[in-house]
């Protein structure tokens, strides 16, 4: 059965009295709008300040039920695994004891299975299809569709979408508070839930990666979401004004600005996840620019992305999303497989993320 938000915030409390020299409990300061409070759990031997971090997000998207319960097993896995001496094995991908051994010496990672426990709540026992989390109807609207924000358009990347985009380039958000489905908010980072991630990555300036799980597609998406990459005119970039008219349109000769170096090693790092995960049982995800999914803005991996540009002493945060699986709300037999997807590609990823990114590997 999948876990609720009470089981999930159990789960992660009891891996951290468990295993106390290799995990940290992190409690974010905002609580959601009805008074619940998150937590976030490092699993790593060595201190947050010590080593290079990957924050793994997910449950930003309530009605996604799998993200939030692959999180909270991958990390009872690697822990269980490291206090044992043992291997993992997710179907055909296996991990030596010596490479679960290296990963959690080498990299901390911070999991935040629920980022939005408000919504997933509501998602497991009133609408199933519930996306948004449970922001209270602005005044004078009172419909159910009118309650809420999408978290993931909520971020502070190219978020006021009628500014920022070309009216014709279908960017997927909405300034619509009814929008039953991608309202953006009121403000940039308006929402608790939206400002407990940015805490994290403030707070953690050693985290280097960025991977927020969702679903289904399948597809590993890579930057950027909300133009097609270019790497020729660096000027064109999400700080550029003079875009703002032109901004998303698909072959126009204007696009996103990301070195070649950057673009190589995100796709790398993509591909390293979509061949761990495809070892499991045969199942290809893919890779992609996240664009070639859809135009989005206030994304959590563009903002992730984008921080470094912003203030070019920021850590520079590799950034990716996860569509795990065909469903969102599978059998919870097939989320099993799916969880093991998830769980062979970001063991990989960690495994594979300094190498890669530092140009070590070939």
């Amino acid at each position: 059965m999948y876990l609720n938000v009470t089981e999930i915030e159990s789960a992660i409390t009891n891996l951290n009295v468990a295993h106390p020299e290799t995990t940290q409990l992190i409690e974010p300061p905002h609580a959601t709008h009805e008074g619940r409070t998150t937590q976030v759990l490092r699993v790593g031997t060595r201190a947050a300040d010590e080593a290079d971090g990957i924050l793994a997000l997910g449950g930003l998207h309530a009605r996604e039920w799998v993200p939030p319960d692959a999180l909270v097993s991958l990390a009872a896995d690697l822990l269980e695994a490291h206090a044992g001496g043992t291997g993992l094995r997710y179907g055909g991908t296996a991990f030596t004891a010596a490479q679960i051994a290296t990963l959690l010496d080498t990299v901390n990672l911070f999991f935040f299975p629920c980022a939005n426990p408000d919504g997933r709540a509501h998602s497991q026992t009133v609408a199933g299809n519930w996306r948004k989390n449970r922001r209270p109807a602005p005044p004078g609207l009172g419909g159910p569709s009118c309650v809420g924000v999408d978290l993931n358009r909520n971020f502070d990347f190219l978020w006021d979408h009628t500014a920022k985009f070309a009216a014709d380039s279908d960017v997927h958000t909405s300034a619509d508070p009814c929008d039953p489905q991608q309202y953006r908010g009121p403000a940039v980072a308006s929402e608790p839930e939206t400002r407990n991630v940015v805490w994290v990555l403030d707070t953690f300036p050693r985290i280097r990666w960025h991977v927020d799980v969702h679903s289904a597609v399948p597809v590993i998406l890579h930057s950027w979401g909300d133009d097609q990459n270019q790497s020729t005119k660096s000027a064109d970039n999400f700080t550029n004004p003079a875009l703002d008219t032109v901004r998303g349109r698909r072959n126009d000769g204007i696009g996103e600005f990301i070195t070649t170096h950057d673009l190589d090693t995100a796709v790398r790092l993509a591909q390293r996840m979509h061949d761990a995960i495809f070892g499991v049982r045969s199942f290809d995800y893919g890779v992609e620019q996240a664009y070639g999914l859809y135009p989005t803005s206030g994304a959590s991996d563009d903002y992730a992305f984008s921080r470094h540009v912003v203030e070019p002493d920021d850590t520079k945060l590799f950034a990716f999303t996860i569509e795990c699986g065909t469903s969102q709300q599978p059998t919870f037999g097939e989320a099993e497989n799916v969880i093991r997807e998830v769980s062979a590609g970001l063991v990989a990823f960690a495994l594979g993320a300094h190498d890669i990114t530092d140009g070590t590997h070939p």
